[in-house]
């Protein structure tokens, strides 16, 4: 099978070519805007099932998990800068099938989680609108970012630092304002799975909390599919990756304790909006800065929703240039030179998915819980492959030209691989229907690539790939 990347056709390239405009700063904007809504819901559905110090532990262990994996994965990403970053570096490790499960495992975690941050969207606007139907303005949002992400990634980037910049000024905002309420015993209080001391219980609702801790740190490597758009991918790549992860670990572990100690946690966990459920504890319900964190907590929704269909265009484009989805998906705007198809595509997908309670809520879980653990397995299969990538391409290919090299390997990267192991058998385990679901999606993507071969056969040389 790995002969199939040596039989490309060379030449065809011009329509396949994305624009180099990107800075160090609009990368930082893109790393931490692609997870920064992360910070404003999704993590307290794991307070439902651990409570907030089990969660606490949790995170922490995830924390350590997603800083060694960023200083791995960051090796590749200078090493190997291409839009399909997973994918690119799965393919140049293990040939095309190694390529495919990077590819389809990426693709699943950058399609799901737009969906679940969209409702977020219209939850928040639901709170200022009655009247407006959340999937509804989640549609919205989706038509309207799409809209300003095929009209270039300059644009693009620029709006997606100034509405990451919103945001982290909005989470300090909160942490300010419910500051004065500061209990450390309400974040105590039945802290341990319901319970306010450990045990057993507690230990099993850790490990279920598990896809609710990564929601906080989510999608941060989809830089990665920008590395190709950028002016000093070498230079600039490692930057935005350490100063975003380390932006993003204060955040979280500010806003998960001042929200917890506001006020009743339990009545904040399995909700869409708890940071402003959280502020009524201390301004009450009417107060201006209630209605303030409503409008700014939309910049951070927006800067990971919109990031994220940056993200999930740039993957589905590199997989149609490389012959692994159909050719017609890697067309770039004529104009704009975006993946204006791929961007639509993704769109398309997510917008079905917001549409789908039936299909998607189940197992006892709801529709946004189930989509954001459907992503997360697509994260973590794909963190396992990226890491088992590093460590053969380090055997295979010493004098690859590495950029920035992974500090105290082979630790970090082994911590990051154990870990997201740990992390896939605990998910399956506890979403076994999703894992199910998921599994079923690789099955059938599967056959469509034993189906194509001659696709990639006829795809354009990809220089990056091809050395």
């Amino acid at each position: 099978m790995k002969s199939e990347s040596k039989n490309q056709h060379v030449g065809k390239v011009t329509h396949h070519e994305l624009k180099q405009t990107l800075g160090t700063w609009q990368l930082w904007g893109i790393a931490v805007g692609l997870v920064i809504s992360g910070e404003y819901f999704g993590w307290s559905y794991g307070w439902a099932s651990a409570g907030t110090l089990g969660f606490v532990v949790t995170a922490i262990f995830i924390a350590a998990m997603y800083t060694t994996f960023i200083f791995s994965f960051t090796e590749l990403t200078t090493s190997i800068p291409h839009a399909g970053g997973p994918f690119a570096y799965a393919r140049h490790a293990f040939g095309p099938t190694g390529g495919y499960l990077a590819g389809a495992a990426t693709l699943v975690e950058f399609v799901f989680a737009p969906p679940a941050i969209a409702l977020a969207i219209g939850a928040y606007l639901h709170v200022q609108f009655p009247g407006l139907e959340p999937k509804h303005a989640a549609m919205g949002a989706y038509l309207v970012f799409m809209a300003l992400n095929i009209v270039g990634v300059q644009i693009a980037a620029a709006f997606e630092l100034c509405v990451t910049l919103l945001a982290i000024f909005e989470l300090l905002v909160f942490m300010g304002v419910v500051s004065p309420g500061f209990q450390w015993s309400n974040f105590t209080k039945g802290g341990w799975a319901g319970a306010d001391s450990f045990s057993m219980g507690s230990f099993h609702g850790m490990f279920a909390a598990i896809p609710f801790a990564i929601w906080f740190f989510l999608a941060i490597e989809g830089v990665a599919m920008a590395a190709e758009e950028a002016r000093n991918p070498k230079r600039s790549i490692p930057i935005a990756y350490v100063a975003g992860i380390l932006t993003l670990v204060v955040l979280a572990i500010g806003v998960m304790v001042f929200a917890g100690a506001a006020g009743d946690w339990t009545k904040l966990s399995n909700i869409n909006d708890p940071l402003p459920q959280a502020m009524k504890y201390i301004v009450g319900e009417h107060s201006g800065w209630m209605h303030m964190l409503v409008w700014l907590g939309l910049f951070g929704l927006v800067a990971s929703f919109h990031g994220i269909i940056l993200g999930y265009s740039r993957q589905i484009f590199a997989l149609a240039r490389a012959g692994y989805l159909p050719e017609w998906l890697s067309k770039v705007h004529p104009r704009f030179k975006t993946p204006h198809r791929a961007i639509i595509a993704g769109g398309v997908v997510g917008i079905a998915a917001i549409y789908s309670d039936e299909l998607i809520q189940f197992g006892g879980q709801t529709l946004t819980a189930n989509i954001v653990t459907m992503s997360v397995f697509g994260a973590i299969v794909m963190y396992i492959i990226s890491m088992l990538s590093l460590f053969k391409l380090r055997r295979t290919e010493p004098n690859m030209e590495r950029p920035f090299r992974a500090p105290l390997f082979p630790v970090f990267p082994a911590f990051a691989l154990v870990a997201a192991v740990i992390c896939l058998a605990t998910m399956v385990y506890f979403n076994f229907l999703v894992a199910i679901v998921f599994a079923i999606f690789l099955a059938l993507g599967y056959v469509y690539f034993l189906m194509t071969r001659h696709q990639r056969e006829a795809a354009p040389a990809d220089a990056l790939l091809e050395e």
